[in-house]
């Protein structure tokens, strides 16, 4: 027998040109359609069966796209590459994962209709990407800064239009302050409340999936952990065996923050993955003395002592009482964020007050926003919003949308906000000139987010604004101003979302062949 020709190999089936592209729009379609119902204020909630066959109710975007599998292969890449649109906006910006479905599937629709025979689909992308510029130019110009009941309204709207859990989550933001992280727990009983607490965020995220231990949410969540912070490379495992034995024997997880040998790391992962230690990696960004300086503060905060082979330290001879501690440590794709202990240190005080003065003093902007960094991880504080419910199924939807609306007012206060309810691309569209054929689809295409809201409403006939920042009031179908009224979007949302419909519809535009696995009963 041919190796060519083994039984454990997959066979593939061939789909090209006009069909394949059209099995996989039809695909798009699928998923949009299932998706786009949930946008606005009037959305619809989406019923679905999870993999125990029990029902879920949801009106987050991402959720329902992640529960869509296709039965037709070519159909479910296609249905899978809007996820994936979905999941990067999620990642930037916290929400807007329904609206760029909507627009990936506006721009392909418009421009599987727009495009003629003779049209070259490298100029049409070149186009579409061009638009991109001047509609994101277009919402820089007309962003407005957070200010004053802002940061309610834009709460609210992320919570699907709940006021009680906006108020909740402006109330988190407002106590910690710009320096600050807001975080989502259960909580213990059916209320939902902010809990303030002393922590840090550091722009460090995961170093392998192996160490994950929340799949739903990609994190890495250790509670009451150890922590091992090491500034020189750990080499081999056995350079930390008395540690590993002790928090093993603790029952407690360790979170070693340290550049580890492959071997250190594959080690660890293996020992987690079986369940015989809770424990993850991460290092520090930066390097030279940025680095030391943010190794040194994160010890302050911790209570560890830095050891560095460098200087003279012995790895081997590290004791327990050279750990560090905290309440709580969460690790996803970018940032670490640690909650710690109750008791504030002198030390911690003093170089607090130090690094203020250095930063008054500082002539050099750079230098100085690297102090401001450090200042920010050492006197930060981390709000926890602790979510309760009745039930179970209302406890998941509501996490849902309270996890959105963090990451929303967050990218509200760091960018600021346009006009929501689709008015902001829907005026883009309407104040920007089209030169190429690419452009026009692109400026066509950013209509469907406002036309999809109003039409979950069952607003008929209603004609697009006549000046910029006027929309419609979905309960009255009357017309008003969208920012006055208090509806608003974080300009980092709209922009990522086009950002990711544009990127994964110009590359499905290129399509011209799709290979597929082949499906059991398809073979026979």
């Amino acid at each position: 027998m041919s190796e060519y020709n083994l039984p454990s190999e997959i066979v593939k089936d061939l789909n090209f040109g006009k069909d394949a592209k059209k099995r996989i729009i039809a695909g798009v379609d699928k998923l949009a359609r299932a998706v786009k119902s949930t946008l606005g204020a009037s959305g619809k909630c989406v019923i679905y069966e999870d993999g125990r066959g029990k029902p879920v109710i949801t009106k987050d975007g991402v959720t329902v796209a992640q529960s869509v599998v296709l039965y037709d292969p070519v159909e479910n890449i296609g249905a899978t590459l809007i996820k994936e649109a979905a999941q990067n906006t999620v990642k930037e910006a916290g929400d807007g994962t329904t609206t760029a479905t909507v627009l990936a599937q506006a721009i392909l629709k418009s421009a599987t209709s727009m495009q003629k025979g003779s049209n070259n689909t490298r100029i049409i992308k070149q186009g579409i990407k061009s638009g991109l510029k001047k509609v994101n130019k277009y919402l820089d110009s007309i962003k407005i800064e957070v200010k004053g009941d802002m940061l309610d309204n834009v709460s609210s709207i992320s919570c699907n239009n709940d006021e009680e859990l906006g108020k909740i989550i402006a109330e988190a933001y407002t106590k910690v302050g710009k320096n600050g992280v807001v975080l989502m727990e259960e909580s213990p009983t059916d209320e939902t409340y902010v809990e303030l607490v002393d922590g840090a965020q550091i722009e460090c995220g995961l170093t392998s999936t192996n160490f994950v231990t929340n799949t739903e949410k990609h994190k890495c969540e250790l509670e009451n952990p150890y922590i091992l912070i090491v500034s020189s490379e750990i080499p081999n495992i056995r350079k930390i065996q008395k540690i590993l034995e002790h928090v093993i024997k603790s029952g407690r997880a360790l979170l070693i923050v340290a550049p580890v040998a492959q071997q250190v790391k594959a080690t660890l992962m293996m020992n987690k993955v079986k369940g015989n230690i809770k424990v993850n990696i991460i290092d520090l960004p930066g390097f030279g003395p940025t680095k030391k300086d943010t190794t040194e503060d994160l010890a302050i905060l911790t209570g560890a002592t830095v050891i560095n082979e460098e200087l003279g330290d012995d790895l081997d001879l590290i004791d327990v009482k050279h750990l560090g501690e905290a309440e709580h440590v969460t690790t996803d794709d970018r940032y670490t964020v640690i909650t710690t202990i109750d008791e504030i240190q002198q030390d911690l005080q003093e170089r607090i007050k130090n690094l203020s003065k250095l930063i008054a003093s500082e002539k050099n902007n750079f230098i100085k926003k690297k102090l401001e960094q450090r200042l920010s991880m050492l006197s930060g504080s981390v709000g926890i919003i602790k979510v309760g419910a009745g039930s179970k199924v209302e406890l998941k939807e509501k996490k849902d949308r309270v996890e959105d609306a963090i990451y929303a007012t967050k990218a509200a206060l760091k960018e600021g906000v346009v006009p929501g309810g689709g008015v902001a691309l829907l005026n883009a569209s309407e104040n920007i000139k089209a030169q190429t054929i690419g452009e026009n689809i692109l400026l066509n295409s950013i209509k469907s987010p406002f036309a999809t809201i109003i039409n979950n409403a069952n607003i008929l006939g209603t004609k697009f604004s006549e000046k910029e920042g006027i929309g419609i009031n979905v309960i009255t179908g009357k017309k008003l101003n969208m920012v006055k009224a208090g509806i608003i979007d974080p300009v980092l949302v709209t922009k990522s979302a086009l950002k990711n419909a544009v990127s994964v519809a110009t590359t499905i535009m290129s399509a011209d062949c799709v290979i597929s696995n082949m499906r059991t009963n398809e073979s026979n």
